[in-house]
């Protein structure tokens, strides 16, 4: 059950009141911060139909809708269904697509490298700038990262003036992520459905304007499996969501997983949230990332999240086989462009 009041939010009174209301039907009230309105979640058992009568009765009740959904925050009927991510100045997915771009990893040894990437990547148009600061990794002898990373990444940021990207893996992290006031903060694939750091996320963001840029588990997590782990931060009070497909083992031959940016229509036709495609971890070759980037456009997806380094050969991680140049993320971006304006021509 969700719940719009007539003002912008409620009043500590008119919680009181509704807190009352529900607690006699063994649920809780859950607000969740909009941009310009916030909306009241009724958790647990809501199917209670007086209830539902009291607090629609309420003079200061503008709307109560029951939501019969796996996820009732997320569903895309839902009161949240208006709601726009903001990141720094953009409004995501509203008028360009919102492109997130920079190094698989930053190599605190070499700092140069990652602020020359993030300056050129700005002269090319990236909406936000991503980095890896800690690295999941299959091999537990390769780089894991270093804490001192993110104080590159911050630099970046100020000189800039980009929003920033950071993946986190534990409570550790976030906390620093939290403190560096990182703008998007990044779940990877192999998190993508740790429930209890997703909660952990949620509730540590909450109110803060970070947004959660969440990836799609890659053992072929389905469409309301993916969307029910973005519920998770929702309900913790952090509507700032963005889905993104990476691509789900096992591998299609040739690319290092298996393209899944036809999920796009899917996740926009059941949820408001903003779809943002990963093309890099996707193919995993720089050749074919431009051509998946395209695809993802055209699928309507909101934006990309694309590896790219000023010279990816000195890249570490993933970077020498899979980014792409400044250069190269420029050509890109315009011919997205170019995709997005036509597929906002097509008349249903």
């Amino acid at each position: 059950m969700m719940i719009i009041p007539k003002a912008s939010k409620l009043d500590s009174k008119q919680i009181k009141e509704i807190e009352k209301i529900v607690s006699e039907f063994d649920c809780n009230i859950l607000e969740i911060q909009g941009h310009n309105q916030c909306v009241y979640a009724i958790l647990g058992d809501e199917t209670h139909a007086l209830m539902f009568k009291r607090i629609a009765g309420l003079s200061y009740i503008r709307k109560v809708d029951a939501i019969e959904s796996p996820y009732k925050l997320m569903d895309r009927r839902s009161a949240l269904s208006d709601h726009q991510v903001r990141v720094g100045i953009s409004t995501v997915g509203k008028d360009s697509p919102f492109i997130i771009g920079g190094p698989c990893t930053i190599d605190p040894n070499e700092p140069s490298l990652y602020i020359d990437t993030a300056h050129a990547l700005k002269e090319a148009g990236v909406n936000a700038l991503r980095g890896g600061v800690w690295k999941p990794r299959t091999n537990p002898y390769s780089y894991q990262g270093d804490n001192k990373a993110i104080e590159i990444i911050i630099q970046a940021r100020e000189e800039t003036g980009l929003p920033i990207d950071v993946e986190v893996m534990d409570s550790e992290q976030l906390t620093i992520a939290m403190e560096a006031q990182v703008d998007i903060l990044q779940v990877g694939t192999r998190n993508a459905l740790n429930y209890s750091l997703l909660k952990e996320i949620g509730k540590l963001s909450a109110g803060t304007g970070s947004g959660v840029l969440l990836k799609r588990g890659r053992h072929v997590a389905s469409p309301n499996e993916f969307i029910a782990a973005a519920e998770y931060l929702v309900a913790e009070g952090n509507p700032n969501v963005m889905l993104c497909p990476r691509g789900t083992t096992p591998a299609l031959d040739g690319y290092r997983n298996h393209p899944d940016e036809s999920i796009t229509p899917l996740l926009k036709n059941r949820t408001w949230a903003p779809v943002i495609v990963d093309p890099s971890h996707s193919v995993g070759h720089a050749e074919y990332v431009l051509a998946c980037s395209l695809s993802a456009i055209a699928y309507g997806a909101d934006g990309l999240c694309i590896e790219s380094h000023i010279d990816p050969a000195r890249g570490i991680g993933d970077d020498p086989k899979q980014a792409i140049t400044p250069k190269r993320m420029k050509e890109l971006i315009a011919s997205c462009r170019e995709i997005w304006a036509h597929r906002y021509q097509v008349k249903d």
